[in-house]
């Protein structure tokens, strides 16, 4: 195949670098490389494979400043963003790094006598990674790497509009660190060109995708249909409630940061605010002047807050949906300009439960405040979505808090913090339409490995017949 894959700044659309777009012999060619690769790695010595990973941190610790100017061009992510997601990558390598050494097994006992049971933790084989283009560097590396760690072959397929950040950039971290030739393969592509020959060849066990609901679905069913697992890491519709009794002026700054950050591009950002109608004027003006100030433009300037959304495609479709939303009764508290691909914060409000902009994930930096009267309500409002997949709570009663979050219908609350975090022990995951399985620590090897059970019979069994 000949077809030529354009990977474009969204900020200025010049060519940041072109690659033939894979096909699926490629395809096959990738997974059949990963599986022989993956014998070998598995006679290398726990403490080798260790030190690869360490190597691969130092490779991202010494070339920090190219990585980050990567990530600005073909990301339009700020400066701000391209650091913290280099520091979530590098907290996955060494979270990973620690997997060889985790490989262990058990001996049970049994109820029939002279009998051993021994439970031995093994590589699924080869995995499969499809991941996104807000956070490819990260979102890659949360699956490749503890994947890599647990002893399996990988192939990475990034999206079409991050092909260095969440790919090129990826092998060539690990080629750097030593990892042996063919364990991991990435392959840039466009569905139109393979189809669903990623998901269905035989070779991967696990296919772990990040990405829209929509698409997940599609993933799931074509994965088990095929008898392999998805793991699967989708859309958000993050609820951060804003209690009476809040620090205010704490608030607005978590709720800037979750809604705001890499322009509201992630899927556990904040996409609706509820406040307590008693500080809800206070909130909301104060919010409206935090958005106001955040600087627009160029993500090659430091003091850029706000760069562009990835292309046009996802301009448009914001562009709408916040039409549909004013269309449907909602207020404009601030309507930030439209240029290219930059999207001014927007914040809406006398919104309700019924209106698109409050069922859909707007992947982009449009806020939605919602007064509330009782945490009851507030509750209610929060779990009124077919998403779970982060929010936050915000109040001075700290046990109260909990006690709130407990209630909502998502994988993970943050008490007087923004929706947006991770780190790598923690279960990362979401309910409902945000996913299936956890990703990060233990239950990274759980998903990455399978169990054997071999039991050895010491002496001579007496069978029934």
């Amino acid at each position: 195949m000949n077809k030529v894959l354009v990977d474009r700044n969204p900020y200025d659309g010049t060519t940041v670098a072109e690659f033939r777009i894979a096909g699926v012999d490629d395809i096959d060619d990738a997974y059949r490389a990963a599986a022989r690769a993956r014998l070998e790695w598995d006679q290398v010595n726990p403490y080798a494979k260790r030190t690869v990973f360490e190597r691969a941190v130092r490779y991202v610790e010494e070339h920090e400043h190219a990585i980050v100017e990567i990530i600005v061009d073909e990301l339009g992510g700020t400066r701000l963003k391209a650091m913290f997601e280099i520091g979530l990558v590098l907290n996955m390598l060494k979270e990973a790094a620690t997997f060889p050494l985790r490989m262990e097994g058990r001996i049970l006992p049994s109820p029939i006598d002279d009998k051993e049971n021994r439970v031995y933790r093994e590589p699924v084989g080869v995995v499969g990674v499809i991941s996104p283009f807000n956070f490819p560097f990260f979102l890659s590396m949360k699956s490749v790497a503890p994947a890599l760690g647990a002893g399996n072959g990988v192939v990475l397929k990034p999206h079409e509009d991050s092909p260095i950040t969440g790919g090129t950039l990826i092998g060539e971290i690990f080629e750097a660190a030593g990892l042996p030739a063919g364990l991991l393969n990435v392959v840039v592509t466009e569905i139109p060109a393979i189809g669903d020959a990623f998901l269905e060849h035989p070779a991967p066990r696990v296919i772990s995708f990040t990405g829209s609901s929509a698409v997940g679905r599609h993933v799931a069913e074509v994965a088990v249909r095929h008898f392999k697992k998805p793991l699967l890491e989708l859309g958000g519709n993050s609820a951060m409630i804003v209690l009476a009794d809040a620090d205010i002026d704490l608030a607005v700054d978590a709720a800037a940061f979750s809604r705001f950050t890499h322009q509201g591009q992630i899927c556990m950002s904040a996409n609706r605010i509820l406040v307590h109608r008693d500080v809800y004027e206070e909130f909301a003006a104060k919010f409206v002047a935090k958005a106001k100030s955040l600087q627009v433009g160029d993500p090659r300037d430091s003091e850029t807050i706000v760069g562009p959304l990835i292309n046009q495609r996802q301009t448009a479709a914001l562009a709408a949906l916040v039409e549909q939303g004013i269309a449907e009764g909602a207020t404009v508290a601030l309507r930030g300009e439209v240029n290219g691909n930059l999207f001014g914060p927007t914040v809406l409000t006398d919104v309700t439960t019924a209106m698109s902009v409050m069922q859909q994930e707007m992947f982009g930096p449009v806020a939605c405040l919602i007064p509330f009267d009782t945490e009851d309500e507030a509750v209610d409002i929060a779990n009124d979505t077919d998403f779970g997949l982060s929010g936050a709570v915000h109040t001075r009663g700290l046990e109260h808090g909990v006690e709130i979050a407990k209630r909502l219908h998502t994988g993970m609350v943050h008490i007087n913090d923004t929706t947006i975090h991770d780190e790598p022990i923690v279960p990362f995951g979401g309910e409902k339409q945000s996913g299936f399985g956890r990703l990060n620590g233990d239950r990274s090897l759980d998903e990455f490995t399978t169990l054997k059970w071999i039991s050895v019979h010491r002496g001579r069994r007496q069978f029934p017949y």
